[in-house]
């Protein structure tokens, strides 16, 4: 494993950070734990993150042993996580873990970012069991401007695809929202029958497909976690 010594300490947190601690690092490497491995899919995950960046860090990456480049079946490169990458599962998970219990929720819904959210959703969404045919869920955020406001999970029976621009199909589910009341939500900070009550979030659709959606929406993997402040 190639690491520069920029610290020029020979302790082992020392030698680690030099690896995990630059700029955006521990959010790529949040990525690619949940799966991303395609350069499109990883920057979806951190939007406000330039692409040489992103293509720097990973090389950096590279270098360091934690990841390896692959060509896929379809001829694409793909970013694949070495056993010393998937070793630093739980330190990423527990960085994540303790922000959930020790950051203000204030200061976390201070950082809204509607592209990283929907990707989220994306990725956690579980229509189990599938649906027969085609479902079109909309996301509207009036406040948002208007290259932002909408969003589109075009569901499946092969998967759920997520779509920036219309893409064409009659909306099956409408979800209005503000961006913070559906952020609080994910990050489990609220429930989104208390959204729907106070009048955050509305749902357009039949009795039926609401109570489906109802059951797809996930929230994020470290919601879980017991809050130690508001």
């Amino acid at each position: 494993m190639e690491i520069t010594n920029l610290y020029s300490q020979f302790c082992p947190v020392s030698m680690a950070s030099e690896v995990l601690c630059t700029r955006w690092t521990p959010l790529v490497m949040r990525e690619l734990l949940c799966g991303s491995t395609r350069f499109n899919d990883i920057r979806k995950g951190v939007p406000k993150m330039s692409p040489s960046l992103l293509s720097k860090r990973l090389k950096e990456l590279e270098l360091a042993g934690v990841v390896q480049t692959a060509v896929s079946e379809r001829g694409t490169q793909e970013y694949r996580l070495t056993q010393a990458g998937e070793e630093l599962r739980p330190l990423i998970m527990g960085i994540g873990n303790w922000g959930q219990r020790w950051v203000e929720s204030r200061l976390s819904l201070r950082n809204l970012d509607p592209s990283l959210l929907m990707w989220d959703i994306r990725r956690n969404f579980e229509p189990d069991p599938p649906p027969a045919t085609r479902c079109t869920v909309q996301f509207l955020y009036p406040e948002l401007s208007e290259n932002m406001r909408d969003w589109w999970l075009v569901v499946t029976p092969d998967g759920t695809d997520l779509c920036k621009q219309d893409p064409g199909y009659d909306v099956d589910i409408l979800v209005t929202t503000d961006l913070r009341a559906m952020t609080s939500v994910w990050m489990g900070l609220s429930k989104l029958t208390d959204e729907i009550t106070g009048g955050a979030v509305t749902i357009d659709a039949t009795p039926a497909l609401e109570r489906q959606l109802m059951a797809w929406l996930k929230t994020s993997v470290f919601a879980p976690q017991p809050r130690m402040v508001d």
